[in-house]
């Protein structure tokens, strides 16, 4: 696959954020054409701390609005459609439901009817372990019915949903991709734990958790997260893999305490000590996934260990907080 994204013309929806930043920086250095959908320009994002904003085509507007889609896939003739774009925050989709249905929901059927009018030949569509909603068994693997009930949660189960529809309505030839928790430098999101523990750690401040402190959850690195995006995208043309739902996580569950910890000690400050509010509401207590359809059938696997993701995380943040 080394010369798989050589010339191929993609378009990334959120290509400004988190995961996007990451992902545009590897199709670039794969020798891809980029086009990215922006709405904001945030000087201090980590595209541009990567000095992305030159290598790529960049069309101003919003996923809400279909035209602007359907003219960015027609004009550079898009080839593969990677849709990350979303408000990806829970307590911003508790405040403000209607704004993260908007971008979240409509925004997908958007990215989708588009895709299928022009018939594009990849079409990859970022769900989330969220969408999963709750259940008693662990891990979760891609046979669990989607029970999101929070909004965030319901708005990645709508946008999951919406894509096997065109899958199976239409043959429109899509991808999904459920992640577990990212992390890793060029986070900005500083309500997020790793940011906001981070830059406490760095300031010398003790960090804060908002929930009891129990609540299990697997952290999946951003580097890993992007090469498994680009994996499941170079296998779209195997039937076993078209229009499926992949999970893809660390495998290494961990309570939130125990996350905040193992931050402290990498960072060597042993005088620091989570601070635990317990006021987390409307979030799922317990929640991992099983990759093992990934492995199987995309013969994927995560390169980096939580420990080495935190490390080049924690220094990732030293540089960015000088």
């Amino acid at each position: 696959m080394n010369n798989f994204w050589e010339e191929k013309n993609v378009l990334i929806t959120g290509c400004t954020g988190f995961i996007g930043s990451w992902l545009t920086k590897e199709l670039i250095e794969k020798g891809a054409k980029v086009t990215g959908i922006i709405r904001d320009s945030v000087p201090t994002c980590n595209f541009n701390l990567l000095n992305l904003s030159k290598k790529v085509n960049i069309v101003p507007g919003e996923i809400e609005d279909f035209n602007t889609i359907k003219r960015s896939l027609a004009e550079y003739n898009i080839d593969t459609v990677f849709h990350l774009a979303a408000q990806p925050i829970v307590t911003i989709a508790l405040k403000d439901p209607m704004g993260t249905f908007r971008t979240n929901i409509m925004g997908t059927w958007n990215i989708l009817e588009a895709c299928r009018q022009l018939d594009v030949k990849r079409v990859i569509i970022a769900s989330s372990d969220k969408a999963y909603g709750t259940h008693d068994k662990l891990p979760y693997d891609e046979t669990f019915e989607l029970l999101g009930r929070y909004p965030y949660d319901v708005t990645k189960s709508c946008s999951d949903m919406l894509a096997q529809t065109y899958f199976k309505t239409y043959g429109l030839p899509i991808g999904i991709t459920r992640c577990g928790n990212v992390y890793g430098g060029g986070d900005l999101n500083f309500n997020r734990i790793v940011p906001e523990t981070m830059k406490n750690i760095i300031q010398n401040k003790n960090p804060v958790i908002r929930s009891d402190g129990k609540f299990i959850r697997e952290y999946f690195y951003v580097k890993d997260t992007a090469g498994a995006y680009l994996r499941l995208a170079e296998n779209m043309h195997k039937p076993e893999v078209k229009g499926e739902a992949f999970n893809f996580g660390s495998e290494e569950p961990i309570t939130v305490l125990d996350f905040v910890q193992r931050m402290i000690d990498i960072s060597g400050k042993k005088n620091l000590k989570p601070e635990v509010l317990n006021q987390a509401k409307a979030e799922i207590t317990t929640q991992y996934l099983s990759s093992k359809k990934a492995s199987k059938i995309l013969e994927w696997t995560p390169k980096y260990s939580l420990n080495d993701g935190l490390k080049e995380t924690y220094e990732w943040y030293q540089n960015y907080l000088k």
